[in-house]
């Protein structure tokens, strides 16, 4: 019995080695570090055709090696990256915004593509070493703990705002905490430390998944802390849309940008997200407490009596510290766009929450925005029975607006962050009810005390400051030429308003004076730039200008942009001058303008002996050039920008994601192929088969006819004509509507 068991069992082996013995030789390849295995497989495979004596060996051998063979692992990083980060982050834009409605369930997939992590870490490292690291370049023992974070995460394991014990560390990051001592230990766990590394990373995981999300629900009336949308966007929405209303609401919301409560977030959160984990990682990000010290004021006091510290030289992984010019510029930042929420844990996703939460109060504004449209047919503007058709031209001096009885009654709403503001056409009561059911409803949402005072109800001729831009009204007279009865033409004078958006001079001079540029108010003295004392005359010269061409960018849209930024050069052209006076022991401004010129790009300072002209030492390359300080005479400053700014305006990369998705639609393709047809047009797809249809018709009837004749070579020739007749034939199709008919038929011939 036993016998014929051993027997079947090395006929079965012989069969299965017959059949894969190619299989056999991958195992030799696999197994090549065991010896004592290799000869064995070569010793078998010699004997391959006695199944009787080496059979059941085979079959001992077979299943040794299929035992021992290592399977792939399901956790090494280098098999988890199957796609690109950045491709899996474009298709998550396109799937919500083919379907802005429907509620996400399944988020916990997302998070568990290590692409997406890898992607993170990738962005992370740009931000903490100053420099792109590419995938590429990425250690393998990082990608082993970004994986260890990422296992975490999914377990329930990760805790925000840790500081001793990391599952991944920054690069930068050397320090060993295994080995440092009771002091610096107690120090780190009590006093205020920048965000984790790992953290960063969880939030910009969060982020990528959660953006999309959102952002195809968002409304269109929000304008902060969005892709696309900045401050330039609100101006131009106001110079289009606010020009027909009289009374503006005016309101700051921005103690809620300084923190709401958790379940108010969360419950915000959950009206389109529906994934536990995400829910809890959020949640445990605002419920997390973060760990502050206060300094005292006898700390600050012996910090400011410390002796002359050397400049510290930067190391080569760490970032450069902003520019002066850029840090002069962000202190220009309006009161709407100062205040960044950074609400727990949660970092980044901070603006996008606080979004989330303000979304409710934009989608009731939109409400009440239908609510409150009355239109009137005796009116000029706005008189359809749509709220959303916009009738006339509310940017061009044709009207002057009113607010009696017959004329439309209507509103519009913009918010930027925490900073909201509302245009009412109409009697200045429909704005004090609008404003009484506001507060209510800032207070039964976000339990937000509002008052009066709070939200202030303005005429639009005192003013409405708005992103240091004053909304007001001037008052024009155009020309209006019109045909009379009998073909006559009629040219008369009229009378308008329009609607201008200026540059606030005074918030301009209270921001120099902020940062030290001058002092004064009714006749501001500018004051030399001591910070630029140490730098040369050419890198000072640059850096200001820098300032200057960023300062001509944020007035692009205001209607004084040339006064505004005219005044500015007059500002920092000033400072520099006594910098260069105090510097060069020139005495006076004056002095500095007849050595240096108007604009300042003339040498301040020579060589001593008498050195060569400095257009000499520049051709030498012995000097470095000096660039003159620009926009030193208004004509100089560019024109204000009042390019047309469309009603139905979306941002380039909301655009493009809507014009994919309408061509991937087969409703819209069937649509472009039928309408086509219809204008005896034919589309590049319908060619291309009609050519391959016709290429192989014509090549079979070569086949045929040169067969016994002219043998493959002139049957070649012959389907080559054919397929040079039938692109000719299509470029006669191109010529004209004439041509059409006679050149589709010969193709089809």
């Amino acid at each position: 019995m036993n016998y014929m068991h051993h027997q079947r069992l090395a006929v079965l082996a012989h069969r299965v080695l017959v059949k894969h013995v190619v299989l056999v030789n991958h195992v030799v390849l696999v197994n090549h570090s065991f010896s004592a295995t290799n000869n064995f497989f070569l010793y078998a495979k010699s004997d391959f055709p006695n199944p009787r004596n080496n059979g059941f060996s085979f079959f001992r051998a077979f299943s040794f090696a299929a035992a021992n063979r290592r399977t792939p692992d399901p956790d090494d990083p280098s098999t988890l990256m199957k796609e690109d980060g950045v491709a899996l982050c474009s298709q998550m834009w396109i799937d919500n915004f083919r379907a802005p409605d429907a509620t996400v369930t399944n988020l916990t997939s997302f998070l568990r593509r290590f692409e997406l992590w890898v992607l993170a870490y990738q962005k992370v490292c740009a931000d903490e070493m100053g420099a792109y690291m590419p995938r590429s370049a990425i250690q393998r023992s990082a990608l082993e703990d970004l994986l260890g974070l990422r296992n975490a995460v999914l377990d329930s394991r990760f805790k925000w705002g840790a500081r001793l014990e990391f599952f991944i560390k920054s690069p930068k990051d050397k320090t060993e905490y295994e080995s440092l001592s009771k002091r610096k230990i107690r120090a780190i766990l009590t006093t205020t430390q920048p965000a984790p590394f790992q953290d960063k990373i969880v939030q910009e995981v969060l982020f990528m998944i959660l953006e999309p999300i959102y952002e195809s629900r968002f409304s269109e009336k929000s304008f902060a802390f969005r892709p696309g949308r900045n401050a330039h966007s609100v101006l131009r929405v106001i110079r289009r849309s606010f020009a027909g209303y009289l009374w503006y609401i005016k309101g700051d919301l921005s103690t809620i940008l300084d923190g709401m409560k958790v379940g108010l977030v969360i419950s915000a959160l959950m009206r389109d997200v529906r994934d536990k984990k995400v829910i809890d990682l959020v949640k445990a990000a605002l419920v997390t407490p973060v760990i502050t010290s206060q300094v005292d004021e006898g700390e600050k006091k012996k910090k400011k009596k410390r002796k002359y510290q050397k400049k510290r030289v930067l190391a080569e992984d760490e970032p450069k510290p902003d520019p002066y010019w850029l840090e002069t510029f962000f202190g220009f930042a309006p009161e709407e766009a100062e205040k960044l929420p950074s609400w727990g844990h949660c970092g980044i996703l901070s603006p996008l929450l606080a979004n989330v939460c303000l979304d409710e109060l934009d989608r009731w504004m939109e409400g009440k925005i239908k609510e409150f449209y009355r239109p009137s047919k005796s009116d000029v503007i706005w008189n359809s029975p749509d709220g959303e058709v916009e009738q006339g031209n509310t940017s061009w001096p044709e009207f002057v607006p009113t607010s009696g009885p017959d004329k439309t009654r209507k509103m519009d709403y913009i918010r930027y962050g925490g900073h909201i503001l509302i245009g009412v056409r109409g009697p200045r009561a429909d704005a004090a009810i609008l404003r009484k059911q506001l507060i209510e409803f800032c207070d039964q949402k976000y339990m937000l005390k509002l008052d009066n005072e709070s939200l202030p109800i303005e005429h639009i001729t005192k003013g409405i400051m708005f992103l240091d831009h004053v909304l007001c009204r001037r008052v024009v007279y155009p020309t209006l030429r019109y045909t009379a009865t009998g073909g006559k033409i009629i040219s008369e004078k009229g009378v308008g308003t329009l609607l201008s958006v200026t540059a606030s001079l005074k918030q301009c001079i209270k921001q120099f004076r902020k940062l030290s540029f001058l002092k004064g108010d009714r006749d501001p003295d500018p004051q030399p730039c001591f910070r630029m004392f140490h730098a040369t005359q050419a890198h000072t010269n640059a850096q200001m200008n820098k300032l200057l061409s960023t300062m001509v960018e944020w007035y692009r849209y205001a209607d004084n942009r040339k006064k505004v930024v005219n005044f500015c050069s007059y500002i920092v052209r000033g400072s520099l001058a006594k910098l260069y006076a105090a510097k060069y022991k020139l005495r006076s401004r004056a002095k500095v303008y007849k050595i240096g010129a108007r604009n300042l790009s003339r040498p301040l300072k020579e060589k001593k002996g008498q050195s060569p002209e400095y257009h000499n030492l520049l051709r030498m390359g012995l000097v470095e050039s000096i660039d003159g300080l620009h926009y030193t005479r208004m004509s100089l400053v560019p024109e204000t920008d009042y390019s047309p700014f469309p009603s139905n305006w979306r941002p380039d990369h909301e655009k493009a994601l809507l014009e994919y998705i309408k061509l991937d639609d087969s409703k819209t393709l069937e649509e472009q192929r039928s309408c086509l047809r219809e204008h005896g047009l034919v589309s590049p797809q319908d060619y291309i088969s009609m050519l391959v249809w016709n290429y192989k018709r014509n090549a079979i009837i070569v086949d045929q006819l040169s067969v016994g004749k002219s043998g493959v070579s002139d049957a070649q020739r012959g389907k080559e004509l054919l397929l040079g007749s039938t692109h000719e034939n299509y470029d006669h199709r191109s010529r004209g509507e004439e041509d059409k008919e006679e050149g589709f038929h010969a193709a089809q011939i």
